[in-house]
């Protein structure tokens, strides 16, 4: 069997162990344990498994993944989330739509607190749809923009994404976190757009809301809403303008974001030694199982390395893709797929060897690939039959609300992703103005 033949052979495989619903890490080891085996011998197979587990755990940027985890951990522990929701819910519910458009932008906070879609959308569930339920919001519209808002966490910085792709891809962890922050906004932008102009064309979708307190009351609440916000705003703020001005590296930028959600937490008597407890449990738990993913990831780029499978398909691509613009068209189309059915770390990980070499036969900034791929793992999440952010909305409304619902809600935003995504392809700035100004 020649190489080429059996690294394609080994993707067929990783596949059918997906779908058979063995974990991401686990089939891309397994995979890359048979193909050392066949193409060397079960000596070097045990080797590279010997070996691969310390490269991971000593690489000094994937040390930032348990600071920023631990950050978001202590943020959604300590209630951050509740005073977000409510501050948001003050200031935005005069709008048409007012409450998802505080629910948007509130996700989009907690996202830059905590880096998570899955904790975003699961937190901020539990708080908003319950209260748009309450107002007469439609079901599909309140479960909807949760999932949807939710998948920022992939995006807005700290991203875990982020910080794992530009790990295998050797490139600027902090150009890629600073890289996110327009694309994040715009997305929050235009969902709010999308929010806006249909709940005024249709307010029975969002009946408006009837201000309980008179003006003058309602200020004074809106002001003190600020109070138990500034500092995690200034948080985040803080570390975004540090990765940017070359103050502190990803990992010290987490390090310092955890020290500082926990100062935050205890000033406003919200950090218990069991919050604490909790916090760490949750961090070492979400890092152990991100990095067993990397172990089988790193295994099988070192097979596919081996095989020659990535420098043969960018000679190819190379070959035939001339225009960039298929290149991109051939991308999104794989990623829309693959993002159906696997699991969004699992497509970064076994995408990122194969289309990173394609990207760099043509020239093209890795950088940008970056927001690319993590966008798309974004939508990924929202997409069916696995959609997870639906499920995890699912999981949190129960049987009240139909799934089918949850999809049609989701739907709207989707079409916003379309006019995201086009933008983020038509306008590489967009992604590359902020890293390309950093000294």
């Amino acid at each position: 069997m020649s190489p080429e033949l059996l690294g394609f052979g080994s993707l067929a495989l990783v596949l059918l162990l997906i779908a058979v619903r063995m974990p991401i890490g686990v089939a891309l080891g397994v995979a890359a344990f048979a193909g050392f085996t066949i193409l060397r011998n079960e000596r070097v197979a045990f080797a590279v498994m010997q070996q691969t587990p310390f490269e991971v755990a000593a690489n000094w940027g994937l040390s930032a993944i348990p600071m920023f985890i631990l950050m978001g951990a202590i943020a959604h522990a300590s209630g951050i989330s509740e005073a977000l929701f409510r501050c948001a819910r003050l200031w935005l519910s005069g709008l048409p739509g007012g409450l998802a458009v505080a629910t948007n932008f509130a996700s989009a906070g907690f996202a830059a607190a905590s880096g998570s879609s899955v904790a975003t959308s699961a937190t901020m569930g539990r708080l908003a749809i319950p209260q748009m339920l309450k107002a007469g919001y439609a079901p599909s519209l309140a479960c909807g923009v949760v999932a949807s808002s939710g998948t920022l966490g992939a995006l807005i910085p700290p991203s875990i994404m982020f910080v794992i792709y530009g790990v295998f891809a050797e490139v600027s962890i902090t150009k890629l976190l600073i890289a996110g922050v327009m694309p994040g906004v715009l997305t929050a932008v235009v969902y709010t757009i999308m929010i806006v102009g249909r709940c005024w064309l249709d307010p029975s979708v969002a009946p408006p809301i009837k201000q309980e307190v008179d003006r003058s009351e309602l200020w004074r609440e809106r002001w003190r809403s600020l109070a138990p916000v500034w500092p995690l705003l200034l948080l985040i703020f803080g570390i975004i303008g540090g990765l940017y001005g070359g103050v502190v590296t990803p990992t010290e930028a987490g390090a310092a974001g955890a020290f500082l959600a926990c100062i935050i937490a205890a000033v406003q008597r919200r950090l218990t030694f069991a919050v604490f407890q909790e916090s760490i449990m949750e961090a070492v738990k979400t890092t152990a199982q991100l990095f067993f993913v990397a172990y089988g990831a790193v295994m099988y780029t070192k097979f596919l390395a081996l095989v020659g499978l990535p420098g043969m398909m960018a000679a190819m691509m190379g070959s035939w893709a001339l225009d960039p613009v298929l290149l991109l068209l051939a991308i999104s189309i794989i990623y829309v797929i693959l993002g159906m059915f696997l699991d969004p770390l699992g497509v970064l990980l076994l995408t990122l060897p194969i289309v990173q070499p394609m990207f760099e036969a043509l020239g093209l900034d890795p950088i940008w690939l970056g927001v690319i791929v993590v966008k798309y793992i974004e939508i990924g999440l929202l997409t069916p039959p696995v959609g997870f952010n639906a499920y995890v909305v699912k999981n949190v409304v129960g049987d009240k609300i139909p799934l089918d619902t949850i999809f049609r809600g989701i739907g709207w935003f989707l079409a916003c992703e379309v006019v995201v995504m086009f933008l983020i392809l038509t306008f590489p700035q967009i992604s590359l103005w902020l890293p390309n100004s950093m000294n």
